[in-house]
């Protein structure tokens, strides 16, 4: 089994040697002159439409099975992959991912930092705090993030209602599936965007989608920032149509220097770091090394994209 490793990271190199003592390793840069001819059965890469990746691919001989060393594929050539499996490393984040959601919808509710004092404060024992018990989180996106959203909000004894691409049975206990976007975002105190970024969703979030949410609620997305369109967004915070909005992503990144969203008062930003995490790379590495496992043992693969769909 010949890997071809498509990576500036020379331990994920060293955790295939250990794991698989018969898996033969081909380097290959990610600049520079691209070797001829490389025979390889599975290309291991990251995957951006700026580097090299579509050219590696095509360098490959007899390559069949390639795997993105991360959570998202909307930078992907996809049109270099042909009839070769496409997956990637999806759901690695979710527990830091879905950790910060409630985190930040907390900080939303109970004021926080607003609500640390350094000096004595006017009033003692006093404020008016909310709350997460009884609010309705709505979740647009029920992948293996919204999943895990969803279960650490339903501890919380919120409501979680959820809108996906194609209407199914909720895989969470606990969770309402709703068809209808309409129900989930006039419903939604805490509205949470965990779907992918494809050429469909991007600026879903815009003028007309603002409208119909209902008034007042908390904006969380750790999805991708080209989902939000922020001019509209801005507009619907400066009306009170969206209270608070905490991106951890942006459009684009990082912002430039000046930009409106670093001061704007109803944005809580932070730059994208949602999947940190102390085993987040060890993570990644178990995902592909399980797919190894798997592939070579002939069972079936996880997170096999669907490139016609784009995620």
């Amino acid at each position: 089994m010949r890997i071809a490793v498509h990576l500036p990271l020379p331990e994920v190199e060293e955790r295939i040697r250990s794991e698989l003592s018969g898996a033969e390793i081909v380097h290959v840069p990610r600049e520079g002159a691209i070797p001829e001819n490389i025979r390889a059965d599975i290309l291991l890469t990251l995957g951006h439409r700026g580097d090299n990746t579509a050219e590696v691919i095509d360098a490959c001989e007899g390559l069949r099975w390639i795997h993105v060393y991360g959570t998202g594929v909307e930078n992907f050539p996809f049109e270099s992959v042909g009839e070769r499996m496409l997956t990637c490393s999806r759901g690695a984040s979710a527990i830091p991912i879905s950790e910060w959601v409630l985190a930040v919808m907390l900080a939303y509710e109970k004021r926080l930092p607003g609500s640390w004092i350094t000096e004595p404060p006017e009033k003692w024992n006093q404020a008016e705090l909310g709350s997460l018990y009884g609010k309705t989180l709505g979740l647009i996106g029920l992948g293996s993030i919204g999943q895990a959203v969803a279960r650490r909000a339903l501890a919380f004894d919120m409501k979680v209602i959820a809108c996906v691409r194609q209407f199914r049975t909720s895989p969470v206990e606990g969770v309402e599936v709703i068809e209808s976007m309409d129900e989930v975002l006039s419903r939604s105190d805490h509205l949470v965007l965990t779907l992918p970024s494809t050429a469909g969703n991007r600026h879903l979030f815009g003028d007309e989608l603002f409208e119909r949410v209902k008034p007042g609620a908390h904006l969380v997305n750790i999805a991708r920032g080209n989902i939000v369109d922020q001019a509209a967004l801005i507009k619907a915070l400066d009306s009170g149509q969206i209270s608070c909005a905490s991106l951890d992503v942006v459009d684009p990144e990082p912002l430039p220097n000046g930009h409106s969203l670093y001061t704007h008062p109803g944005v809580r930003l932070s730059p994208h770091i949602s999947w940190s995490y102390p085993e987040a790379r060890i993570i990644l590495q178990q995902n592909f090394i399980d797919n190894l496992k798997a592939y070579m043992a002939g069972t079936g693969l996880s997170g096999i994209v669907d490139i016609e769909a784009g995620y």
